[in-house]
């Protein structure tokens, strides 16, 4: 039998998960992850997000531990103007992760099913891999589509800062709070030994707001108190960035699903990208892998991207339009079983 070699660019959730996945399924593909920090999970890019993962369907990916969770949610809060939802949330079911040590444990996990993990390894173009197939795991921006000009979807902005014994931690509750400027305001208990909250502000990148601004406003408003100890953001797919495929080369994560249009929520659609990309390449159907997704996530997707889009000229119009959208949507969600 014939061996393949496959290159994972990037070692962050989407990519590890395609590395198990393809090795799970077929244990004579050669899979090697380049990975550009010298440490796995326990890098920079390990906590650029809210760390909150809530496991959406039937398909479960790797649970994490206890050492990889900060804390158990069973409440979420969703205020919109001065509309307040609370969702009960099954036990089990929806976390905040310690999502670097996450991280660092999927990798440990990949290396035992035989992947080969190479960190302090940049790739700089594709042209540098030689792999029957490539999975950009790159992140956002990819730097693969960066490279072939295949950049052509909405993106966010993010800006967060933890902060440590804040006195609006809530162990086991997530608030979020969607607002008229168009965007939304996240509070997430971290490290209930420190009585850690990640606080955090996102919105598209088209409307250049100050985020860090936004939040300070914010927190001096709600009178959120607590010492800041680390700062991150960045960029956040909206939904899915297409194509999801292209000659040989397959975009998971960031780079290919996205994070969900509305909640930004992006590590369980980290999983299962890489493990559904991993599959159609064990079973030698990579054009499959772009059927399973939009069999799965299209109809979210352009549900979601046609409300974004109504919204954009909302803004134009009158900000405060955006609440009374959101109010129906919510709304809207509930009447629907997709």
């Amino acid at each position: 039998m014939i061996k393949i070699k496959i290159d994972i660019i990037g070692g962050g959730l989407s990519g590890i998960s395609a590395g198990i996945s393809l090795k799970k399924n077929n244990r004579l593909i050669e899979v090697i992850i380049h990975e550009k920090h010298k440490n796995i999970g326990y890098n920079n890019e390990g906590r650029r997000c809210g760390e909150a993962h809530n496991i959406e369907s039937k398909f479960i990916p790797d649970i994490p531990d206890q050492d990889s969770i900060f804390n158990n949610i069973t409440k979420v809060e969703i205020t919109i103007g001065n509309r307040k939802r609370i969702y009960n949330k099954e036990i089990n079911k929806t976390f905040i992760l310690n999502r670097q040590e996450y991280i660092h444990k999927l990798g440990k996990k990949a290396e035992e099913l035989g992947v080969i993990i190479s960190t302090d390894n940049k790739i700089k173009s594709v042209n540098d891999l030689n792999g029957e197939y490539i999975i950009d795991a790159s992140g956002c921006p990819s730097i693969v589509k960066r490279e072939l000009g295949l950049n052509h979807s909405i993106i966010g902005k993010t800006y967060q800062q933890t902060l440590e014994y804040s006195n609006k931690f809530i162990s086991d509750t997530i608030k979020i709070l969607y607002l008229d400027f168009g965007g939304y305001i996240w509070i997430f208990p971290r490290n209930p030994k420190k009585n850690e909250i990640n606080l955090g502000v996102g919105s598209f990148k088209k409307f250049n707001l100050n985020l860090k601004d936004i939040l300070e406003k914010f927190k001096a408003k709600q009178k959120i108190d607590g010492k800041i100890n680390y700062v991150t953001g960045g960029l956040i797919p909206i939904g899915i960035q297409r194509p999801l495929r292209y000659n040989n080369i397959l975009f998971v994560g960031d780079a290919g699903l996205g994070a969900f249009p509305i909640s930004g929520q992006g590590i369980y659609r980290a999983l299962i990208s890489g493990d559904i990309a991993g599959k159609a390449i064990a079973m030698k159907k990579p054009k499959a892998y772009s059927y399973w997704i939009n069999k799965i996530y299209l109809r979210w997707d352009l549900i979601c991207k046609n409300y974004i889009q109504m919204n954009f000229l909302l803004k134009k119009i009158n900000p405060k339009l955006i609440i009374s959208s959101l109010n129906f949507y919510f709304d809207f969600l509930k009447t629907l079983k997709i």
